[in-house]
């Protein structure tokens, strides 16, 4: 079975919640063509919708229903999500994503930033509309985390950083949102779980980890424009080595194995099942 076929399967047991948020994605978008039909072609391509999925997956296994304003705050994470993308396709001069042209190579890059910051009033919207100021405070604290992290990048560029300042940068640029998923879900269900926050970060870091090893063994775009990730810091060097690999895989398993730890408390049920899996995803072969 392919990666795809395994995630379409995990995806398949919150399926009708995740079609619930793909569908509330566009149904407050009032722009100017053409620049409204080109969102939509954005917010519709292919995608995991791995934060609301991993959020939905870790509600229901504790025993918890998705309702409405779940639904209202997951849509506003993927557009925050989408947002972040936009804007970092401007500043990377991206000219495709999802196999689609990027909005700052079909219009320019002032639309683009503009398309992005509209993106993420909408998000905001939907985050009121929920009626948790807690939620809205969240979300103003992720935004600026978000963008720390991006600062930090930019100024780190062909430097070679130390392994707890990549962390660092992975937990602000990637694991934030993913945090603010999980706990944003949790604190709407009125669960106050100890473990949702460490399983949002080793989660999260995770990710941004075995991302950065796909990119480092493919195209290799992050070297190029002087962004050094774990493969790189543990190969002492832009030549990457297969020790640098191993021990970045090595890094990757450990927040995967913190991660499975996290969710221990949870009853046996399909919902922890699926997450398990997709934690098992996470690992590069």
């Amino acid at each position: 079975m392919t990666f795809q076929e395994k995630y379409s399967k995990i995806l398949s047991v919150c399926e009708q919640e995740i079609n619930l948020v793909v569908n509330n994605l566009t149904n407050e978008i009032e722009l100017q063509e053409p620049l409204k039909t080109k969102l939509f072609d954005i917010l519709n391509a292919p995608s995991k919708h791995i934060r609301p999925l991993v959020s939905f997956l870790f509600l229901k296994a504790c025993g918890f229903e998705i309702n409405q304003n779940q639904i209202l705050y997951q849509s506003a994470v993927e557009l925050v999500h989408n947002a972040s993308l936009i804007h970092d396709d401007v500043i990377d001069e991206s000219e495709t994503r999802r196999n689609v042209k990027t909005l700052n190579n079909e219009f320019n890059n002032k639309l683009a930033v503009i398309s992005g910051d509209y993106l993420l009033s909408k998000a905001l919207d939907k985050v009121i509309e929920t009626g948790s100021m807690e939620l809205v405070k969240i979300f103003s604290e992720t935004l600026a985390v978000m963008s720390e992290g991006e600062v930090i990048q930019q100024f780190s560029k062909f430097e070679i950083p130390s392994i707890e300042d990549y962390i660092e940068k992975s937990y602000k640029k990637t694991a934030k949102l993913f945090e603010t998923a999980i706990l944003g879900s949790c604190i709407l269900a009125k669960f106050n779980s100890k473990s949702a926050k460490e399983f949002a970060r080793n989660f999260g870091v995770a990710f941004q980890i075995r991302d950065d090893l796909i990119n480092c063994k493919t195209s290799k775009t992050d070297i190029k424009d002087g962004i050094y990730t774990a493969p790189v810091i543990f190969s002492n060097g832009i030549e990457i080595t297969g020790d640098g690999i191993e021990k970045t895989k090595g890094l990757l398993n450990n927040y995967i194995i913190n991660a499975k730890k996290n969710i221990e408390f949870m009853d046996n049920n399909e919902y922890k099942v699926a997450l398990t899996e997709l934690l098992g995803l996470l690992k590069y072969e």
